[in-house]
């Protein structure tokens, strides 16, 4: 069994996953409520989030009809950060041992941080065995010197304790804190857009989370804290009209790309207090909505350009997440990015498809491919790990053997 924990700035999901014997991931539970202790993918209120993980966790025990130990839990925040790391070590065998990755990649993390950041992942993009660059997988491989590039992820120390601290006192232990695109990537972006070039970008409610890969490993990461609860508040003040209803409003009748938008439609909007209802056009609200997802794709446009990699990714633009969803996103976005746009849904897990078919479980059900890959990364480690549970007995042990068998 594997779980899969998103702590969402709207919602939090909990989705338990069976690894077949043909490693397929199948969905056996799930759980998911609306949440109010995070703010921009930080929590704010640890008690209403306990609560919330609480409430989660035994909706999807029920589903499942299992005792939930542990999970793999999703870390988003604008406090995340990446950056590029070289590591280089001596091969010991004249052959590249499982030891020689473990310890070059370790060499990889060692970069200058301060007391307040942890290193979340250290994520190899590709090895160098005496200067042959490009190698994918060196074990095995004869050499003399080992290197390697590495992308390492960071995050606050405090907002990643906050999130432990949270999943534990529901009596839940923490598999691995899992950077939140990178998870989305395992649901939604296929091996040939990773390969050809491709930049993800998951819009939440609280924040936008951006990923650019390129020859099949992970090359820049990026966090936005502009997403879907500030168009949200931009429809709230716009329109003077309570936020619950600006949420509603948004989830039915928004679009954003105005000439999509019908002239003859029109839109009732609850007023504040015992003022009557009014009524407005659509293309009034899209208009609103618009320039906020032009300030969203504009803003991640200038990152990706910051990241030299505009011109690599011929796989275009990947959106996913719930705030993706809105018509006229993807069109939206082509005419910014000047590039192909899909919007993306996850896939490579069974069953309760018709549930998670959704860009806004894209996080949870990567999470679930995540930890599968994780356990299958585990054992093939350990097989490759010298056996030393039949080597020669000393001294001492053969002569308590002998004087075992004697008298």
């Amino acid at each position: 069994m594997i779980v899969g924990l998103d702590i969402g700035t709207s919602k939090i999901t909990a989705l338990v996953g069976e690894v077949g014997a043909d490693g397929a991931v199948r969905i056996v539970g799930m759980g998911s409520k609306p949440c109010r202790g995070l703010k921009k993918g930080m929590i704010v209120n640890i008690d209403s989030t306990v609560q919330t993980i609480k409430q989660v966790i035994s909706e999807a025990q029920q589903s499942a009809s299992c005792h939930i130990h542990s999970a793999y839990v999703g870390l988003a925040g604008n406090h995340v950060r990446g950056q590029g790391s070289d590591g280089s070590v001596a091969i010991r065998d004249g052959e590249v041992s499982e030891a020689d990755i473990e310890r070059v990649l370790e060499a990889g993390r060692a970069v200058a941080l301060p007391a307040s950041q942890r290193i979340l992942h250290v994520l190899p993009q590709e090895y160098i065995i005496d200067n042959q660059e490009g190698v994918r997988n060196p074990r095995g491989m004869s050499g003399v010197r080992l290197e390697t590039r590495v992308h390492v992820v960071t995050c606050a120390e405090n907002a990643a304790q906050n999130v432990e601290k949270c999943v534990q006192r529901c009596e839940i232990e923490v598999d691995g804190l899992v950077l939140e695109q990178l998870a989305a990537a395992e649901a939604v972006l296929t091996e040939d857009e990773k390969e050809l070039g491709v930049c993800l970008i998951d819009i939440g409610a609280g924040t936008s989370d951006m990923a650019i890969f390129t020859e099949g490993a992970i090359r820049h990461t990026h966090v936005l804290a502009i997403a879907g609860d500030q168009v949200t508040s931009d429809i709230a003040m716009a329109l003077s009209t309570p936020t619950q209803y600006a949420e509603e409003i948004k989830q039915r009748y928004a679009c954003a790309l105005a000439e999509l938008a019908q002239a003859d439609e029109t839109i009732k909007v609850p007023s504040v207090g015992d003022r009557p209802p009014r009524e407005i056009s659509r293309i009034a609200l899209a208009e609103i909505i618009e320039m906020r997802y032009e300030e969203l794709f504009g803003l991640i446009y200038d990152e990706l350009k910051r990241s030299g990699y505009e011109n690599f990714i011929p796989a275009g633009i990947v959106l996913t997440g719930g705030t993706a969803r809105m018509e006229g996103a993807v069109e939206l976005a082509e005419a910014i990015f000047r590039m192909p746009v899909r919007l993306a849904y996850p896939s490579g897990v069974k069953d309760m498809e018709s549930i998670v078919h959704n860009p806004a479980y894209a996080t949870a059900v990567g999470l679930l491919l995540y930890g599968a890959k994780a356990q299958e990364a585990s054992v093939e480690n350990n097989r490759h790990q010298p056996d030393h549970s039949k080597k020669e007995p000393s001294l001492v042990q053969k002569l308590k053997s002998y004087f075992a068998k004697t008298f």
